[in-house]
């Protein structure tokens, strides 16, 4: 009887604190779970009936709505240049200078090196020492500057590379008649000046000064 007596007498002593409000309810704080409105916007409600479309199946038909714009006149273009230049000669056309002081010597050649035209004093008749001076230079750069547009060379050259060598009477000969009337339409290809000038350091020794008189 004891027993029963102090299970009801702690039972109603306890009543006043289980019948006190929890400060931490759910009435005065919302869940941690629970998010804005706004945020699940773009999630589908679990009351609604399902569509059947897929997040894969919604991205598709989005791609399909707005296909990407083409422009079609600048892929016309890059075809047409590519027809025009199937090589793909980005580097330049070489025209090389020759000049020592018995003769001059002009070649041309695509990017690769290979040779279009090569010529000398001799090509245009002059024979032995008449060769080396500065009047047949002048000659051979006009007469060259004449068979490069006359051989429709300027339709495929794009750049040109001028590489000097040797400092003969050559040199200024072809100098003047690049920076004259008969280099003005050879003259707009140029991009870049070489000078390939071999320069000894050491190395053999050199024949002896020539003495006249």
């Amino acid at each position: 009887m004891n027993h029963t007596v102090v299970k009801r007498l702690s039972a109603a002593l306890m009543r006043p604190f289980l019948q006190q409000q929890n400060p931490y309810s759910s009435s005065m704080f919302r869940s941690f779970s629970s998010t804005a409105p706004s945020r699940n916007a773009d999630t589908p409600n679990q009351n609604e009936p399902p569509t059947g479309r897929s997040a894969l199946g919604k991205l598709s038909e989005d791609t399909k709505a707005n296909p990407l714009e083409l422009n079609t006149e600048d892929v016309t273009a890059k075809i047409a240049e590519a027809l025009s230049n199937p090589y793909g000669m980005s580097l330049p056309h070489h025209l090389h200078v020759y000049a020592h002081k018995h003769n001059t010597h002009l070649t041309l050649t695509r990017p690769n090196r290979d040779p279009m035209m090569s010529i000398s004093c001799g090509t245009i008749g002059f024979r032995k020492s008449h060769r080396g001076g500065y009047d047949p230079a002048h000659q051979l750069c006009s007469y060259m500057m004449a068979k490069i547009q006359e051989r429709g060379f300027l339709m495929d050259i794009r750049q040109l590379e001028v590489v000097l060598r040797g400092f003969g009477p050559g040199r200024e000969a072809f100098t003047k008649v690049l920076l004259g009337p008969e280099g003005k339409k050879i003259r707009e290809k140029v991009v870049r000046v070489t000078d390939a000038t071999r320069l000894k350091f050491g190395g053999t020794r050199s024949p002896r000064v020539r003495r006249l008189g």
